[in-house]
């Protein structure tokens, strides 16, 4: 499955074009202003339009996703925009992000297999800050 879904999601990317554009989620932009910046991690962050928006905020960002060619393109579009991101490929479980780190953590659109999704939810909990959002 790690194979097929890798791919899936490498062939979406490494078209020129930004799948999902490059505009931040409305969401996000509409609630991100109402928190104050900290370190947040996206998950599932695809080409990296959300969390380049919320790294020229001020926030520290982390991010992951399954994909090389969307880590390629979110740091990219990260370098254009003059902002840095801490981007990392690869499932979950092996990822280097610490328990409790994060004051706020942001999944849009994460299309987990269902197999793992409860258990990428349970994680990411452990990963967040006490009162965090």
């Amino acid at each position: 499955m790690h194979d097929n879904w890798t791919k899936k999601w490498d062939d979406r990317y490494e078209q020129e074009a930004y799948a999902y554009g490059v505009a931040p989620n409305v969401f996000l932009k509409d609630q991100l202003p109402k928190l104050k910046p900290g370190v947040i991690l996206f998950g599932a962050e695809g080409e990296g339009r959300n969390a380049v928006y919320t790294s020229k905020l001020g926030w520290d960002v982390k991010a992951f996703d399954i994909s090389e060619q969307g880590r390629k393109k979110a740091l990219q579009l990260a370098e254009e925009s003059r902002v840095t991101i801490d981007y990392q490929v690869g499932l979950l479980p092996q990822l280097d992000f610490q328990n409790a780190s994060f004051d706020a953590i942001a999944l849009f659109y994460a299309h987990f297999p269902p197999k793992i999704k409860s258990g990428y939810h349970k994680i990411l909990d452990k990963k967040l800050k006490r009162g965090g959002f």
